[in-house]
């Protein structure tokens, strides 16, 4: 087994061993279940199943989740000190990050695989485009995809979990809103292109009704490499 594997292995293993695992996914089913079904403004506000409401419902919840799982991905091993004790062992600086990665990927994974309830009371009820509801959690994996490097990314600055959700936390509102703002302040022009290509929403409006642009996977995988690619340049400089 790959040191890959071994980590996503481990990782898993504590994670669903954890009471915290199990109260983070009840608080997302408790939101995500009143804002759909009880809320005033709830699936049934438009008069129509609505797939594009449900998603939208599922990308604020998990922008609010994802910093509470990655905030321990790394700060924890500082403080417990068994980060130095790790890399006493053969395995790279890019195989640790990738397990971390691609474990609390599948946690969220698994989290939306939780949701397909709510996807198939709405086809009970009305007419949906199952290609756009592909679609729909596709780009959700994507997006979380970049909120989960942004928040391993945070957690590779400090020993302290709280910071480190608050790093994620605020990285993730520039990605959110700020770029957008800024894009909005300048109108038109490059720098209004750029700061709107900057801008998550951007790029994952549009996949929930089933409309994929080869631009949005490079930014979705762009961003992703580059903070893990960060996360791997301050995780060996500490090493150092």
């Amino acid at each position: 087994m790959s040191a890959v594997n071994v980590i996503i292995d481990k990782e898993l293993k504590v994670a669903f061993n954890s009471l915290a695992t199990y109260i983070i996914y009840t608080v997302f089913f408790c939101i995500t279940g009143f804002i759909c079904w009880f809320s005033w403004k709830n699936v049934f506000y438009s008069g129509q199943a609505s797939l594009n409401y449900l998603f939208n419902v599922f990308y604020w919840t998990l922008f609010l989740m994802i910093p509470v799982l990655t905030m321990k991905s790394i700060s924890d091993e500082r403080k417990d000190g068994t980060f130095e004790l790790l890399f006493t062992k053969p395995i790279k600086p890019w195989q640790f990050l990738c397990g971390k990665f691609f474990a609390i990927l599948l946690q969220i994974i698994f989290c939306l695989v939780l949701t397909l309830p709510y996807y198939i009371t709405l086809t009970s009820l009305g007419h949906v485009d199952h290609a756009a509801g592909i679609c729909g959690y596709l780009g959700l994996i994507l997006v979380s995809g970049c909120y989960i490097s942004m928040g391993i990314f945070a957690s590779s600055l400090t020993s302290n979990t709280v910071v480190a959700f608050f790093l994620s936390f605020a990285i993730g509102i520039w990605f959110q809103f700020l770029f957008e703002f800024i894009a909005e302040l300048f109108n038109s022009g490059f720098l209004a292109a750029f700061f709107t290509y900057l801008s998550m929403g951007e790029h994952f409006d549009a996949i929930p009704r089933g409309v994929i642009d080869t631009k949005d996977f490079v930014y979705f995988i762009s961003i992703t490499t580059i903070f893990l690619a960060l996360a791997r340049y301050f995780i060996s400089r500490t090493r150092a």
